[in-house]
């Protein structure tokens, strides 16, 4: 009989080291493949033609297309109008794809609304696990921004948005003419901490991998973080979820769930120093754009009053995806900062006699 237990302890042993092994691999690089070329106001690219069930969320005139930003590691662009660049930067575990309520309201006819996915997550490439570093995520999408030669861009960050937007800042920091800031967080922890439950739970090994990609995917939840549960249906929520479960390697919302700083020594934070630091030199339209029932980002509201002192606030009833819920709020606030930057432009040309 002791013999049978031991056996049996044995391969229960060796089953769940098996399965940690495979819960816990770090995946492997999937690089999308596009057909044909796009032509935008800064180039040519590589299109890439959406599956049905995602092109039935946005109109025809958006543009679709990939930039290879470093070999294999490609970033997907949806882009939509003509005029001054508005770039908007979505987080964990989304897309570009969150803006397009958004831009329902905005005037394409006179902005050019460029939408880029972040690596690991949408039609993006998927990365390893290690790789999904704050630093890499900034440096891949500005990498992205500089093949498309912006100026005066107006920008509009959202969760992780925040923290790779304005680190791309950091290393352009003239390319920026105005911002509008979502639910997120660009302040540099000084002590350590928890960003929240969810996140603590994310950073347990094994644990986190069971609990968002084995027993219920992280996807399945969104409606949770939202004011009202109904404005992340389905069928939306599976236009996020989809493109990484096909791909096969699902590791972007884990990873980046760990990135979050839990402290001062934490590597992300040294990013966020670096951002503190650049916005402290620069003198730009600011707005703030606030969901008041996000479960994770609501309470750091103060820190971005504080980051921005001068900026007016919109606080709103939405959730964490806020673009889902209140786009008309989050529009109209874009219009005013971009129309304040181009105010700003015709004034200082006016001064100049340009």
């Amino acid at each position: 009989m002791l013999k049978i237990v031991l056996i049996v302890m044995g391969i229960m042993v060796l089953a769940g080291a098996i399965m940690a092994f495979a819960l816990t691999r770090d995946g492997k690089l999937v690089t999308p493949e596009g057909t044909g070329t796009v032509t935008t106001a800064s180039g040519t690219f590589e299109a890439f033609p959406l599956p049905d069930y995602a092109a039935e969320f946005i109109t025809d005139d958006y543009l679709s297309y990939l930039i290879e930003v470093e070999p294999g590691i490609k970033i997907h662009v949806l882009e939509v109008g003509t005029g001054r660049p508005v770039y908007l930067q979505h987080g964990n575990p989304t897309s570009g794809f969150l803006w397009r309520r958004v831009v329902e309201h905005l005037p394409t006819d006179r902005y050019r609304v460029i939408m880029p996915t972040m690596v690991g997550l949408g039609f993006s490439s998927k990365v390893p696990a290690s790789q999904h570093t704050a630093e890499n995520q900034i440096n891949w999408m500005h990498a992205a921004l500089e093949q498309l030669d912006l100026e005066d861009v107006v920008y509009v960050g959202q969760d992780w948005g925040g923290i790779v937007g304005m680190g791309i800042f950091t290393r352009s920091p003239d390319l920026l003419s105005g911002a509008v800031m979502l639910n997120t967080g660009i302040h540099a922890p000084t002590q350590s901490g928890s960003l929240s439950a969810a996140h603590d739970l994310a950073r347990t090994p094994i644990v986190g991998e069971l609990m968002l990609e084995v027993i219920v995917s992280i996807f399945d939840r969104l409606s949770e973080a939202q004011g009202d549960p109904a404005s992340m249906p389905q069928e939306v929520a599976d236009l996020y979820g989809r493109p990484l479960r096909e791909s096969g390697n699902r590791k972007a919302p884990l990873a980046l769930m760990r990135a979050v700083p839990t402290g001062p020594e934490h590597p992300t934070a040294a990013q966020l120093r670096m951002i503190e630091d650049y916005i402290e030199t620069i003198d730009i339209p600011v707005e703030i754009v606030w969901g008041m029932n996000d479960p994770i980002l609501t309470r750091l509201l103060p820190n971005m009053e504080a980051i921005f002192p001068n900026a007016p606030v919109t606080r709103t009833q939405g959730g964490h995806f806020l673009q889902e819920e209140v786009p008309e709020e989050i529009a109209a606030a874009i219009i005013r900062v971009v129309e304040q930057v181009d105010g700003d432009d015709s004034a200082s040309a006016a001064a100049t006699g340009e």
